[in-house]
Order: structure tokens, then sequence, then C-alpha cells
């Protein structure tokens, strides 16, 4: 029998799914200008939540907030992003 993996503190599936996001403060990036075409994030607790603000109906995903600390330390260091070839 395997013993099970063991997720890294990082990792988005260790984030409680039952997290009420129903009456989280979203926000904006002040990049996004007003329109509706920017993601959203919110602050749960020891969690975090984004989402697509054109279509809110989808759900956010939601995140440990170590994780989230780690994805955006990517995507600021050029780690992730558009891939030009």
């Amino acid at each position: 029998m395997s013993t099970p993996r063991m997720a890294a503190p990082h990792d988005v599936t260790t984030t409680p799914y039952d997290i009420d996001v129903a009456q989280a403060r979203w926000r904006k990036s002040s990049y996004s200008g007003g329109a509706n075409d920017c993601v959203e994030v919110a602050a749960l607790g020891e969690h975090a939540a984004v989402r697509d603000s054109k279509d809110i109906s989808r759900g956010p995903l939601r995140f440990s907030k170590a994780a989230m600390r780690v994805l955006v330390s990517e995507i600021a260091s050029g780690a992730i992003g558009e891939h030009r070839g």
C-alpha cells in the first residue's frame, strides 16, 4: 500500500473549499482602470481567493496565503507569464 502524498505548504489542494466567500471584500487592481477586465482578490483569514471580474459566476480559486505569496512572487520575477517564442 502506498503512503499518501504530503502536500506542500503552498499547495492549492490543501486549502479548504468550505470557506464562505459570500461576504468577501473583493479588491481589483488599480491598473484595471475601473474596467471589468481584471482579476479580483479577497483576503479570507489564512486564505485568499481570486476570481475573474468579467465572469464572477465561475467562482473563485482559493489559495492558502503561502500559495498566494509564491504565485505573486513567481509572476513578479517573470517565472510565470507569457512566453513569446
